[in-house]
């Protein structure tokens, strides 16, 4: 027997309401997930004892990259259930998993005390987490562009960016809490990278319980109707090539990019500028506030004027300046500067994190459409977003940090070809009016 799914009312104050809820969910997941690249340069030598620095960074850099390189399976797993049982029990299913990864890491013991056990129980728990983060993606682009009208998709759907930064915003914020008021560096060390994890822990139960009372979008109600077979599977959706590649080309240089000027920036102004851990803390935070309040703005001018010139935007000036941001990141010893510079970058890449998940959701109709914005965006994102810090840390570890700038400046350029070629999905989209 088909279940009745509840209809999403059509009113404005409706889906704010239901986008609002959503959005909590995504901000807590995302959290979870970003307070292991914040507390990194803390917690690595707790799981890989070595006198090289960047040699730590790098193991724990390779564990957040097998964390990503789970993502297309969760992908795949919830964008079908997703599909086939609805958008809700999706994102409800995917924080569970994220709290069961975050209180794996929070309790595990450190490597003097239990040996080899300890990376391999952080990477059990990484690969619970990103099982869990590949399906929230899709599932959560899905709803918040299926709760949208036509006419503001842009707008409401950007506000998955903005819990997406919301998370790392908070993630930080922790971390310039235990640093500046609350603990020392040593007490960091020891044992206070623990906290933050627990927290995570915590703060996804309550939202998985939260999650429970999320209205079905009418878009899923609509097709819980039909009698369809191969809706959410990978056979409906092998009858979309083109919107899938789509997906893979678009999601490169953008993601490349976002984690080059996100997550990797706190170890760069620590490991290549020379800034302290507690400035390049205060950087990036101060600089994705500023970023988090830009996502609305882009969005809601892509009703405006329509997705692709904001693509087109962001590949260009992402392709010209990325090597002379960088590399003048690298030489600077001023505060501001590297703000500046930073946000500056951000600014650019908002032309893509802003819009990404409604272009995504616009490819495909509703009976894949979870499966098909999540599966090729994870793997896309566990290619390249994922493995960023990793290779940027290889090239510095074998003195050729540069390589790096051209390698991010290559895979925008080669994301630029297909945002010139691309229909606009504002005026070709497969999404139901509303």
């Amino acid at each position: 027997m088909i279940s009745q799914a509840k209809v999403i009312p059509a009113t404005t104050g409706g889906r704010i309401k239901s986008i609002i809820g959503g959005s909590l969910g995504n901000l807590v997941e995302w959290y979870d997930w970003y307070v292991y690249t914040a507390f990194s340069l803390y917690f690595s030598d707790a799981f890989f004892p070595s006198d090289n620095q960047t040699v730590q960074l790098l193991n724990t850099a390779g564990i957040f990259a097998i964390g990503f390189l789970m993502r297309p399976i969760g992908g795949w797993l919830m964008g079908t259930f997703a599909d086939k049982h609805g958008r809700k029990t999706a994102l409800t299913t995917s924080v569970l998993l994220m709290s069961v990864g975050s209180l794996i890491i929070a309790v595990t013991p450190g490597y003097k005390s239990i040996g080899v056990a300890a990376p391999i129980l952080l990477v059990l728990a990484r690969i619970i987490q990103g099982v869990s983060v590949g399906g929230e993606y899709g599932t959560s682009a899905t709803y918040l562009s299926e709760m949208a009208g036509q006419k503001h998709r842009g707008f409401y759907s950007s506000f998955q960016y903005v819990t997406l930064i919301m998370g790392q915003l908070l993630a930080l914020g922790v971390l310039v809490l235990l640093q500046r008021v609350f603990l020392s560096e040593q007490q960091l060390h020891d044992w206070g990278w623990r906290i933050p994890f627990g927290i995570g822990a915590f703060l996804a139960v309550i939202t998985m319980y939260l999650r429970r009372s999320l209205q079905e979008s009418a878009s899923f109600d609509k097709e819980n109707h039909k009698t369809n077979s191969t809706r959410g599977t990978l056979k409906a959706l092998a009858q979309h090539p083109k919107a899938v590649f789509t997906v893979i080309g678009l999601t490169v240089g953008g993601t490349l990019a976002f984690y080059t000027f996100t997550t990797y920036m706190q170890k760069f102004l620590v490991n290549t500028s020379g800034f302290s851990k507690s400035s390049a803390t205060l950087i990036s935070t101060l600089t994705l506030v500023v970023f988090m309040l830009l996502q609305p703005v882009f969005g809601l001018l892509s009703d405006k004027i329509g997705r692709k010139p904001l693509l087109i935007g962001f590949g260009v000036l992402g392709m010209l300046t990325t090597i002379p941001i960088l590399s003048l990141l690298s030489e600077t010893r001023d505060v501001w500067v590297a703000f500046a510079l930073i946000l500056c970058a951000l600014v650019i890449v908002s032309g893509y994190t802003s819009i990404n998940a409604v272009v995504k959701a616009e490819l495909f109709p509703a009976n894949v459409r979870a499966l098909g914005v999540g599966f090729p965006y994870a793997i896309a994102v566990s290619l390249f977003g994922g493995t960023a810090e990793y290779i940027a840390l290889l090239f510095k570890n074998e003195h050729h940090q540069q390589w790096f700038y051209w390698y991010v400046t290559i895979c925008i350029a080669l994301s630029l070809v297909l945002y010139v070629t691309m229909n606009d999905t504002r005026k070709h989209s497969k999404m139901e009016d509303k």
